[in-house]
């Protein structure tokens, strides 16, 4: 019954064959739209700064965002990893748009105020343990582009 366990090798190395296809296929798509409409957005709300002749803090805040998330379609294309300090750094920056436009176009400050602050710090905060737990605690196997361990020259003798 030899033929029998080939046969079944052959089957699963061919479903995982276009298994990893499929997912790879809608990953790169899913990367080129999100890049796209990031782009996009990004020429929309700096098109949208010129017809003002003039712009504000909460339209620069925007364009960092979109610029945060631009790059994080860049790393996670090159590395199929999500950094997860750059999803940080974008609710960081989209808190500080809010704050900085509720404060200045709508209402006196409350106690929204400080529940904005309190989220802005303790994003850093999480950015802070990110950043030290990436230090003492690096990755010990590294990934490849197709997302199998790449081994060492020792492991693999």
């Amino acid at each position: 019954m030899k033929w029998v366990d080939n046969t079944r090798q052959q089957m699963h190395k061919g479903a995982n064959s276009i298994g990893n296809l499929l997912v790879e296929g809608f990953h790169y798509i899913g990367l080129f739209a999100i890049g796209g409409v990031t782009a996009w957005a990004s020429i929309i709300a700096f098109m949208e700064m010129l017809e003002k002749g003039h712009a504000s803090v909460d339209g620069v805040l925007l364009l960092f965002i979109y610029l945060e998330l631009g790059a994080m379609v860049g790393i996670y294309f090159k590395t199929n990893h999500l950094p997860i300090r750059f999803l940080l750094y974008v609710a960081i920056t989209a808190l500080t748009r809010y704050l900085i436009g509720d404060v200045s176009h709508h209402k006196a400050p409350d106690v929204g105020l400080v529940y904005a602050c309190g989220g802005i710090f303790l994003l850093a905060l999480s950015v802070l343990a990110v950043r030290y737990a990436s230090y003492r605690y690096p990755s010990s196997k590294p990934i490849d582009a197709t997302g199998d361990v790449v081994k060492d020259k020792a492991e693999s003798h």
